[in-house]
């Protein structure tokens, strides 16, 4: 399989994002040229590191390796593990002029991101996204953070990547369920902008959920071409950057809400943050019943989940969940933003959305529970 390479055009910070089978194998010659002396600091999770880890040691080949393997899961992605990555790095000596690697999914891409961010005021990094996740969205763009008891994401830094290898071949060791949440986010980017890419993965999901390796990484590229237009226009999300979160303001506030543990994973929330996010437009009268409900059976023809019944547990009630999305990053002036979409493809940025509609369709949603 050829390798596809995908720019983020940010000027000085500009890097590359490859995509193809057997990166990893020959990860010590892609990150070569960034090195000033040949040694790296890799940052993952015991489960990627029980899997991989001595698969990239050797793909290094002569680059020398340390690593701190973090407990895996969305807890991880707070104070305590970041103090400890922070602590690790400094103990290891790396320098501003060397290279810390983040080797796993989205919660080690996050962290270990924010971690260089600000260790010495600000080390580079290179990104080995390890699951469908990570490799069309976390990876991409340079957003790194934890979370907070308050919500998710809510501290952090934009600190870019210097480059971004997704390799294909570790998305066959990936658990079905945790493939599935990540192509939430493969289908968020046919949503908010590209209808086209919609019905591709209509016809093309079912075999990228059984192991199709092209078909996967087709997805992952357009993906990531999706995501780097939008990033090189609104690094910092001041416009239409927003529009990456379709179905995250639901989602966040579903993943808080079940305590960032196994009952939700962050995925799982897209998507059914997606299918809340098409209903409440249909609600506003933006588009007819028939788009939330063809995003829904696409949703369920892919076995994922797709509404609040979905979720294990019980849940709060609709002013609870309200509350929550009040602590959303997209919060401005005090005022919600809502990822909104006139159809399959045509997402805008909204604050117009009034309180008693949205309270509406969380009573409606919580009561199909």
């Amino acid at each position: 399989m050829s390798v596809e390479q995908v720019r983020v055009e940010l000027g000085a910070r500009a890097y590359e994002v490859r995509i193809g089978a057997g990166l990893l194998a020959r990860a010590g010659a892609e990150i070569a040229p960034l090195l000033r002396r040949p040694r790296v600091a890799v940052i993952t999770d015991e489960t990627v590191a029980a899997l991989h880890l001595d698969r990239l040691r050797e793909g290094l080949g002569g680059v020398a390796m340390t690593a701190l393997a973090l407990p895996a899961g969305e807890a991880t992605k707070g104070w305590p593990q970041l103090t400890r990555t922070v602590e690790w790095l400094l103990a290891e000596r790396i320098e501003r002029s060397d290279l810390v690697v983040a080797f796993g999914g989205g919660v080690i891409g996050d962290l270990a991101g924010f971690a260089a961010a600000v260790l010495r005021r600000g080390v580079r990094f290179v990104q080995i996204p390890t699951t469908l996740l990570a490799q069309v969205d976390s990876s991409v763009g340079g957003k790194t953070g934890i979370n907070s008891h308050h919500g998710k994401n809510l501290i952090g830094a934009f600190h870019q990547p210097s480059l971004v290898l997704a390799d294909i071949d570790l998305l066959a060791t990936l658990p079905p369920r945790d493939l599935l949440a990540g192509y939430g986010e493969v289908v968020k980017y046919g949503l908010l902008g590209d209808a086209r890419f919609f019905e591709w993965l209509e016809r093309h999901g079912p075999a990228l959920a059984a192991g199709d390796t092209a078909v996967r990484a087709r997805a992952v590229t357009r993906s990531v071409e999706m995501k780097a237009a939008i990033v090189a226009r609104d690094e910092t999300e001041e416009g239409e950057r927003a529009l990456l979160n379709l179905g995250h303001t639901f989602g966040h506030a579903l993943e808080s809400a079940t305590g960032y543990s196994a009952r939700l994973l962050h995925g799982e929330g897209v998507a059914i943050g997606c299918a809340l996010a098409f209903e409440l437009s249909q609600r506003l009268g933006l588009c007819s019943q028939e788009v939330p409900s063809r995003v829904r059976a696409h949703l369920r023809a892919m076995g994922m989940k797709v509404d609040l019944a979905d979720i294990a547990g019980d849940l709060p009630g609709p002013d609870a969940l309200m509350a929550l999305m009040a602590q959303d990053k997209k919060v401005r002036d005090g005022q919600l933003r809502f990822i909104l979409a006139r159809g399959i493809g045509e997402a805008f940025v909204s604050a117009d959305v009034p309180a008693d509609v949205l309270r509406g369709l969380l009573v409606t949603a919580l009561a199909a529970r």
